[in-house]
């Protein structure tokens, strides 16, 4: 047995609402610098107003970390970890956390198995809520990611802190919930994805006796949820992430962020940083599950020592 063993008694909505927040901060500082080689391939060459992009060229995700640390210096790859944990303690808390419930709660009372229709349901339920209340900190994680592309290495904020009074000044308070609809359709379709998708995986592998329910098993099934969260939800991804990037009146809506995307680059723009987009989500959906899987574990096994 690898790991912590299943435990006999089933963990709390609490023990998994926290447990998966501490998992999802655990692969955040795990695979931070991949995210933000992600944000600024999928920003580079974007049509800005006022022109504001420096003329440094990132090429694949090595060359990306590579470029940003010889003129940004190493720190520049955890620009922005602040206002990402923050996200992952509201974010990956909801969403994750609170799949189990939801899925129960979406699925027939007296049905033996849950079907892929509530699964489904629970994944865009929990995923549109968690966007819902960890909104702003996922726009301030993402300027900060983008500030090192600024011409002259301008940075817009001095702090996490500082980031989200300054947007709610200049921008109103809206400018913190900037792009909330295409990143609900992204978190939507990634927590269908990632989430569902591990679910069903890790069954599969249970049900069929090819793996047991310990670390090897949590690693393939996590693996293959980010594999197919990356494919189906890189195109949203590509949009949120311009769009909450953008300045005030640069794009009318998010619509016209597609739009304008489409315009320049083609329909492979909605790819723009697939690689490390994929490297991120596969080895984060890795380092989180895992952690998740124990964490709960532990929790319960600590629950009556405190008792």
């Amino acid at each position: 047995m690898v790991g912590l063993k299943p435990p006999e008694v089933p963990p709390t909505t609490a023990m998994k609402f926290v447990s998966a927040g501490m998992a999802g901060c655990i692969a955040d500082l795990c695979t931070f610098p991949l995210d933000t080689a992600k944000v600024r391939l999928q920003i580079q060459g974007e049509v800005r107003i006022p022109q504001a992009i420096s003329s440094v060229e990132y090429r694949g995700v090595l060359g990306t970390l590579s470029t940003m640390v010889r003129t940004e210096g190493p720190r520049s790859l955890y620009s922005g970890l602040a206002a990402g944990l923050q996200r992952q303690m509201s974010f990956a808390s909801i969403r994750i956390g609170l799949y189990d419930s939801v899925k129960q709660f979406y699925t027939p009372k007296g049905a033996e198995n849950t079907g892929l229709a509530a699964r489904l349901l629970a994944g865009c339920t929990t995923g549109a809520v968690a966007v819902a209340c960890a909104q702003p900190t996922d726009v301030v994680k993402v300027r900060f990611q983008a500030s090192g592309a600024m011409l002259d290495g301008a940075r817009r904020y001095s702090g996490t802190v500082d980031a989200y009074r300054t947007i709610a000044r200049e921008e109103g308070v809206c400018g913190l919930w900037r792009g909330t609809l295409p990143n609900i359709a992204r978190n939507a379709i990634i927590n269908c994805g990632e989430l569902v998708t591990y679910d069903l995986l890790k069954d599969v592998l249970l049900q069929t006796q090819l793996m047991a329910d310990n670390v090897p098993c949590h690693f393939v099934a996590a693996f293959g949820a980010g594999f197919c969260a990356t494919v189906v939800a890189s195109p949203v991804d590509v949009v949120k992430t311009r769009y909450m990037n953008s300045s005030p009146g640069q794009y009318r809506n998010a619509l016209s962020c597609l739009l304008a995307l489409l315009m320049q680059d083609g329909l492979t723009g909605l790819y723009k940083g697939f690689i490390p987009s994929f490297l991120r989500l596969s080895s984060w959906n890795v380092v989180m599950f895992v952690s998740y899987e124990q964490l709960q574990r532990a929790a319960v096994l600590v629950r009556p020592a405190l008792a």
